[in-house]
């Protein structure tokens, strides 16, 4: 009995060592991503077919595009679960990081990157560019007629057939506080209040917006690049004008790749950073869909369709910094 028992314990305890040895061999990550899961997805697989780092992604709904990851980030400070943040846009990433939510990412691919996409602590980098446009029905408005300006979306002319997502969501948020910054709060209410005046109407989405000018519900809407190039591949009867703001040039939206402070896996989180922020990743997204325009010159070449028209010179996280009070002015002016 007693040999019986020896060689139990012997067995149990060689059990238990290859199942510590394969868990060390199970790497993983987890990622919260607010990018659409459809252009996610192929990028994360590539990552995992060539690291074997098996990555566990937490997407978000379009409604609430970002904010619900970020709600759920701050509400795990103390124990975070995720290691890395990748974000379709960058105001609420800046934010994170001035709580003190993310850490310092490091590496000889980050030494030189753009200094107006990149956080100079590190804690951030920006990367597949969208831009702010107006999307408007092709046969309802011809080119000529589609305004091109913030300004010119204020004509009464335009009264009651212009849509834009809520400005407490998603790249709206970011754009309405970009008017702030860039105009001063005083003549950014005034574009507001011109909006309220054309009878601008509110919805859940970027893609809600589009679709309404797709189906013929609107003419115009306020949206990202990316939403229209959707609708054009579902042959909706959809264009687009780039969105300046006077002569300024057009608010370019980066993606956002971060750490979060405390990651569980740090070692994971560095690889999966470095894929993100890699010339692979910028091509998959600007041959995606979406057609984001890459930051990696090289790769920006490759995709002269999708070149950055002049960008509105605007500092991300003035614009961050701005949010709050946007917000809170959009609200008491649109509602």
């Amino acid at each position: 009995m007693r040999m019986l028992l020896a060689i139990l314990c012997i067995t149990l305890a060689l059990v238990g060592a290859g199942c510590r040895d394969a868990d060390r061999d199970r790497r993983e990550v987890v990622l919260y991503s607010s990018v659409d899961q459809d252009l996610a997805e192929p990028i994360i697989a590539e990552f995992e077919r060539a690291s074997g780092i098996k990555v566990r992604v937490r997407f978000d709904t379009e409604a609430s595009k970002t904010i619900g990851l970020v709600q759920r980030l701050r509400a795990k400070a103390d124990r975070p679960e995720a290691d890395v943040f990748w974000s379709s846009e960058v105001f609420h990433t800046v934010r994170l990081a001035r709580e003190g939510m993310l850490q310092p990412y490091r590496a000889e691919a980050v030494a030189a990157w753009p200094k107006e996409f990149a956080d100079p602590e590190g804690r951030w980098y920006g990367f597949g560019l969208r831009m702010r446009v107006v999307a408007y029905h092709t046969g309802r408005v011809t080119e000529a007629e589609a305004p091109a300006t913030l300004e010119a979306l204020l004509d009464p002319k335009w009264r009651g057939r212009l849509v834009m997502a809520s400005p407490e969501f998603g790249t709206t948020c970011g754009h309405v506080a970009a008017w702030f910054v860039h105009y001063g709060p005083e003549r950014a209410t005034k574009f507001l209040e011109g909006l309220k005046a054309n009878a601008v109407r509110l919805v859940d989405g970027n893609s809600t917006a589009v679709r309404l000018v797709g189906t013929g519900q609107a003419d115009l809407c306020l949206t990202d690049s990316d939403d229209v190039y959707a609708a054009q591949r579902n042959g909706w009867p959809v264009a687009m004008k780039m969105l300046s703001h006077g002569s300024a040039g057009v608010l370019a939206i980066p993606n956002t790749a971060a750490m979060v402070r405390g990651a569980p896996h740090p070692d994971e989180a560095r690889a999966l950073m470095a894929y993100l922020l890699s010339e692979a990743t910028e091509r998959g997204l600007a041959r995606s869909d979406s057609h984001n325009t890459p930051v990696h010159e090289a790769v920006a070449r490759e995709f002269p369709a999708y070149a950055c028209p002049p960008r509105l010179p605007v500092d991300y996280a003035k614009v961050a910094e701005s949010i709050p009070a946007a917000i809170d002015a959009a609200r008491k002016v649109l509602r």
